[in-house]
């Protein structure tokens, strides 16, 4: 494969600094760090949040995963761990983009798209201009306990190509990834990124074999 077509990879719920280094080292560049959310794997305190992202060397993106809906608490949430992305996991309800961004320059803005129905394709849309990247993942919002992410399943990868030729943001696939699927996964999407946590990971650890299987794969 063409080197200059290898999709960047980020590895997500990354729980300590020995995980946040094993994912650098194997070629990692960006790292998901877990704030609380309704359900899934992954969360850690923010004080370790904060400690892990300034470890984070520089070229390689520490993402804030918030399940909040009003920016002025994703805003302290930010200060709080300094992470130098936000991943929005959930909708905005209360505040906008530009507020984010007004409050923190030169942090980068990722908004999570779950593709549950056709209805992502607008979403996607509509959140594409006012962000950095938006990652299309296998979550639900709509449940009575909402999955924000770590679901371990894939989606209709056909819905998540249309996204990808339809906005000129950089896209970051994730859901249900593994050192089996990740190759047929960019076959069908061509994405800027892929995102990977439970596929790489046995009992909830990150797995040095399936790391390494992972990243051959994308070659």
């Amino acid at each position: 494969m063409d080197p200059t077509k290898i999709p960047r990879v980020k590895i997500c719920c990354i729980a300590s600094i020995e995980e946040a280094w094993l994912a650098i080292r194997q070629g990692a560049s960006a790292l998901g760090l877990v704030s609380d959310m309704p359900s899934g794997p992954g969360v850690i305190g923010e004080a370790l949040i904060a400690e892990i992202a300034a470890r984070v060397p520089p070229g390689v993106s520490s993402f804030l995963l918030t399940s909040k809906q009003d920016t002025r608490p994703i805003i302290e949430q930010q200060k709080r761990t300094r992470a130098n992305t936000i991943q929005i996991c959930d909708r905005l309800v209360h505040g906008t983009y530009e507020e984010l961004r007004e409050e923190l320059p030169g942090v980068s803005l990722v908004q999570v798209i779950h593709i549950t129905r056709k209805e992502a394709v607008e979403e996607a849309i509509l959140a594409a201009d006012h962000v950095d990247a938006l990652l299309l993942d296998s979550g639900n919002q709509f449940l009575k306990v909402k999955e924000l992410g770590g679901t371990g399943r894939s989606h209709d990868w056909g819905i998540s190509r249309e996204i990808r030729e339809i906005v000129h943001t950089p896209v970051f696939l994730a859901g249900g990834l593994n050192p089996s699927n990740v190759r047929d996964a960019i076959n069908a999407v061509g994405p800027f990124g892929v995102d990977v946590c439970t596929g790489v990971r046995t009992e909830g650890h990150l797995d040095r074999i399936k790391l390494s299987q992972f990243f051959e794969a994308l070659l």
